[in-house]
């Protein structure tokens, strides 16, 4: 995968960097086993459906990044941790070999919980060497992989917890998967001030999108967003705020999920199969006549009140489509909402719940994988699925930018998803 480049480092200027990188891996690595610390060996180990993870898994898939993409080409003395782990821990990369399937994560009982947090350790310690100690002309190479690789890992740090909070609903106790008395609330923030949606307008025309390519640390970019380009905007309105749960009952309340005529023809499909009737993870009340009031939602805290001010999460492009229908509005272009994103006017831009486009995970005008396995990263996952902008409550802070494409095939909703309402400006 290609990432922004960086300005050469010379040999005797690369002590001060390689302080702030080792400073920021530690931290990261330690972010990770800190979302992981209040598992049991048995939540770490169970795979609740394909598309999820177990969060042993996601421990030791980091750590082979790191082992794979850094330590074996970068350290030449550097002696893997257990030559089985390539094929257990290899995500998706065809050009490394094989590997374990994908939907039998969940049946690696064996490493243990312990025993992928030795490999941790075991890596960690040899990173820490090789970010103190690799040779001054390699230094511009390994760089831009050590930022590609803690940028990974924070991916991995919001698919934990989308991935664990899955697995504890399908538990009838409904466990929290930390408590309420802990300092952070790991639940979607209300506005600030309950009011209507105010409608924003944009004049469109041409406007620059994703990044360069180019830049200093700051700058770092997944491939997906490059090259920058123009593109054409018709005039158009942006909600100031996210949908919140309290507007999404309502939808519920009026039969938005019994209507055909307001869903895409693939998504009234998978409403009929898989029997939706709310977002996941909303309880409905035992009275009908308990309106809005009397429903439950179960995230990362527990079963709680809904807040109707809260943004609606967990919804999928299907369902954000149909609301749109509903609203007599749709869903914004993934230009539109990063031409806005600048827009102090508008409200919950990254943070609060990914914002589901009407746009195709597609690559942009100029879009070149990189050379080697990392080229693997974004590319050829473009076709069939919908990018989503914004980031949500569960993104590690820092790891977010305007110009970022999430994607996730049309059905996803297991995702903290939401949605930002647009219309045309005529």
């Amino acid at each position: 995968m290609s990432v922004t480049t960086f300005p050469a480092i010379e040999p005797q200027a690369a002590a001060l960097p390689r302080t702030f990188m080792l400073r920021q891996y530690l931290r990261v690595r330690d972010d990770t086993l800190a979302l992981a610390a209040s598992l049991s060996a048995e939540d770490q180990c169970v795979q609740s459906m394909p598309d999820a993870s177990p969060t042993k898994w996601h421990l030791a898939h980091t750590t082979w990044f790191f082992e794979t993409m850094l330590l074996r080409p970068f350290s030449p003395h550097y002696q893997v941790f257990n030559d089985q782990y390539h094929y257990l821990f290899n995500s998706y990369y065809e050009s490394l070999g094989s590997r374990h399937p994908r939907p039998q994560r969940g049946l690696l009982t064996r490493p243990s919980a312990d025993e992928v947090i030795e490999y941790r350790r075991y890596v960690d310690a040899a990173m820490q060497e090789l970010i103190e100690h690799a040779r001054g002309d390699a230094w511009p190479q390994l760089k831009p992989l050590l930022l590609l690789g803690l940028n990974h890992e924070q991916q991995h740090q919001e698919l934990l917890l989308t991935d664990i909070l899955h697995l504890l609903s399908c538990n009838p106790l409904l466990p929290a998967y930390r408590s309420g008395s802990d300092k952070d609330s790991l639940s979607p923030a209300s506005i600030s001030a309950a009011h209507g949606l105010t409608w924003l307008s944009h004049p469109g025309g041409t406007v620059g999108i994703g990044c360069a390519g180019t830049g200093d640390d700051d700058d770092f970019a997944f491939d997906n967003e490059t090259p920058r380009h123009n593109v054409l905007l018709s005039p158009y309105r942006l909600a100031d705020r996210l949908l919140t749960c309290g507007e999404y009952a309502e939808f519920i309340l009026d039969g938005g999920y019994r209507q055909a005529g307001l869903w895409l023809s693939d998504g009234w499909a998978t409403v009929q199969a898989q029997g939706w009737k709310a977002p996941a993870y909303w309880m409905a009340p035992d009275e009908v006549v308990a309106g809005i009031e009397g429903w439950e939602i179960f995230g990362l805290d527990g079963v709680r009140p809904l807040d109707p001010w809260a943004p609606v999460t967990n919804i999928s492009f299907y369902e954000a489509a149909a609301y749109a229908e509903w609203a007599q509005a749709r869903l914004p272009n993934e230009f539109e909402w990063e031409a806005a994103a600048g827009d102090p006017r508008m409200a919950q831009v990254t943070g609060h719940a990914w914002q589901w486009t009407r746009s195709s995970y597609d690559p942009y005008p100029g879009f070149r994988s990189a050379p080697g396995a990392v080229g693997e990263y974004n590319g050829k996952f473009m076709v069939g699925q919908l990018v989503l902008r914004g980031s949500s409550f569960a993104t590690p802070p820092g790891h977010t930018r305007v110009t970022y494409r999430n994607f996730f095939p049309p059905n996803a909703r297991w995702q903290f998803s939401g949605l930002r309402l647009a219309r045309d400006n005529i």
